[in-house]
């Protein structure tokens, strides 16, 4: 496909000012990356508050791992989702992260991953159903929405008839869209306590949803388990093996919405951009239905076939390096260091632009283009941050890589997928890296 790249964000010419950069941040959190950051390794500024944007492995690795106590998350990303996730353990910081990573770390062990594969392989026969009968263009990141929310409301929940698909996902979308946009206030560094204008109206939403959960947690500590244990029980059951600490409603109710917004969305996005990637390199799709179509034969993939699926695994990798669901994080800095031979203060943004760093030409050849067997030598471990890494690497990353495994290759071995001229997604970030208007494909059995 040379000379031909798939969709890409338009990147800033330079640095932008305070009015521009929230300008742009409101039409879409990528705009704000100059030009400057997928040819440097660091991009440092001002805007109210110093800031700097790294891509350097090395100081990567310092930020996540080495001295991670010193760069915890910013505060406009607690703003963001304290309200929605209170001190669960994707915010909480400290002591308070560690009793909690702790005490939910059994609940995705490799034996219990494994053991939701079936949960992931129903959910893959349910979206083949759906498009089969589907007629027209079709929406993919749609579909993959509907078939990760049946992965994670059955994992979570057993697929518990109270628990309404339409409403928490309604009101995820709708706490996103009202509250996730960067504000003037942010920009401009002033304290946190003050309210922001667009996030102040987005309670009743978030109220349904934590009725939902809390209403979920009732009736399951009432009514007792039947069966294998899902990831409701797994939490209910969770105790911090140093300290006997269990967590009480409240922090159970947050870290059940942690996994259920976290678990289906990311997996739902990396999905829809892969499937539009194979329709955009109609060779490397043919070459991953023949992968699919030999381990598979006419069943759905389960979590053992993965393993014999390293092509298909790739293509996972590769829509996660051109479109990281976390596509920009960033943090607060705590004490004064040295990046990338740039002064750090305390009080500092540092942002991670994943999206930039997956682009870097410093670390990436051909970076734009899409190359699923780039994946076959392992990059720099900091090189590649779909997951972040460190002690706070996603706990649900293996989750995810199964779960995107088993479905893209059940659908791919029985469906082609063709673009649509002038209907390219578009990447846009909020807080997700979401295709703008979908990711329409036209779609016909094999």
């Amino acid at each position: 496909m040379s000379g031909r790249f798939p969709a890409r964000v338009r990147l800033a010419n330079r640095p932008a000012g305070m009015i521009a950069t929230v300008m742009m941040a409101r039409r879409n959190v990528l705009e704000i990356i100059p030009e400057l950051a997928v040819n440097q390794p660091i991009v440092s500024g001002k805007t109210g508050i110093r800031w700097h944007m790294v891509m350097d492995p090395e100081s990567l690795r310092v930020i996540l791992k080495d001295r991670v106590e010193d760069y915890p998350k910013s505060v406009a990303t607690k703003l963001i989702l304290n309200p929605a996730v209170g001190e669960s353990l994707f915010v909480a910081e400290g002591a308070h992260w560690r009793w909690q990573r702790r005490a939910v770390a059994p609940a995705f062990a490799a034996r219990h991953v494994t053991a939701l594969g079936p949960v992931m392989s129903a959910a893959a026969s349910a979206s083949i159903r759906r498009l089969e009968a589907a007629e027209g263009p079709v929406d993919l990141f749609a579909e993959t929405v509907a078939a990760t929310f049946e992965v994670i409301s059955d994992v979570t929940l057993s697929g518990d008839e109270g628990f309404d698909r339409d409403i928490v996902h309604h009101a995820i979308n709708g706490y996103v869209a009202q509250t996730a946009k960067v504000s003037l206030m942010d920009v401009m560094g002033l304290p946190g306590w003050l309210p922001r204008p667009g996030r102040i109206f987005s309670g009743r939403e978030l109220k349904r949803m934590k009725g939902i959960a809390d209403r979920a947690i009732a009736a399951r500590a009432a009514a007792g388990r039947d069966g294998a244990p899902d990831l409701l029980d797994l939490l209910l059951d969770a105790e911090d093996p140093e300290t006997g600490r269990r967590m009480n409603r409240d922090e159970l109710r947050d870290n059940l919405l942690t996994f259920i917004v976290a678990g289906h969305e990311t997996t739902a996005l990396t999905l829809a951009w892969a499937l539009y990637l194979c329709a955009f390199d109609p060779e490397v799709q043919q070459r991953a239905a023949a992968e699919a179509q030999a381990v598979l034969g006419d069943r759905i993939a389960t979590a053992a076939d993965v393993a014999a699926l390293p092509y298909i695994e790739r293509i996972v990798n590769e829509a996660l390096r051109l479109y990281p669901p976390a596509a920009f994080l960033s943090r607060t800095a705590q004490a004064h260091d040295r990046l990338g031979g740039r002064e750090v203060r305390p009080g500092d943004t540092v942002m991670l632009p994943i999206y930039a760093l997956h682009r870097n030409r410093l670390l990436w050849e051909n970076p734009d283009g899409f190359d699923p067997d780039r994946f076959e030598t392992a990059p720099d471990r900091f090189a590649f941050l779909p997951f972040g890494a460190g002690p706070r690497i996603c706990i649900g990353a293996n989750f995810a890589i199964q779960e995107a495994v088993i479905i893209l290759s059940s659908l791919l071995a029985r469906f082609r997928f063709d673009s649509i001229p002038g209907r390219a997604p578009q990447p846009r970030m909020i807080l997700t890296l979401r295709p703008d208007g979908g990711v329409w494909l036209n779609v016909s059995r094999r």
